[in-house]
């Protein structure tokens, strides 16, 4: 079951008036509650996200790659990774052939 599936269950929630007003000008009254709750989900993500940012935060020591200094460097990286997958790909392609 996903979120926001679950049983529903009523509550009251304060807007400020000019928040309500942008909601009531461009959600149709039906769609409200789904609407809200979409918004809730996507903001608890957007959350979820953030602290798994901080708390990676640090993991990535620039002395662990050196090879990886420069932009130049990361594009080369970058290139080497995408033509080996380009590379695996067509060995599948033909493989499967």
């Amino acid at each position: 079951m996903g979120i926001g599936t679950a049983k529903k269950r009523k509550i009251t929630i304060l807007f400020p008036e000019d928040v309500l007003h942008l909601l009531d000008t461009r959600v149709p009254p039906r769609k409200r509650s789904a609407f809200i709750v979409d918004a809730v989900v996507e903001k608890l993500a957007l959350e979820d996200q953030v602290a798994a940012i901080e708390e990676s935060a640090g993991a990535w020591k620039e002395e662990d790659h050196p090879e990886l200094r420069t932009p130049e460097d990361i594009d080369r990286w970058l290139s080497n990774i995408r033509a080996a997958w380009t590379r695996e790909q067509e060995a599948s392609s033909r493989a499967e052939a």
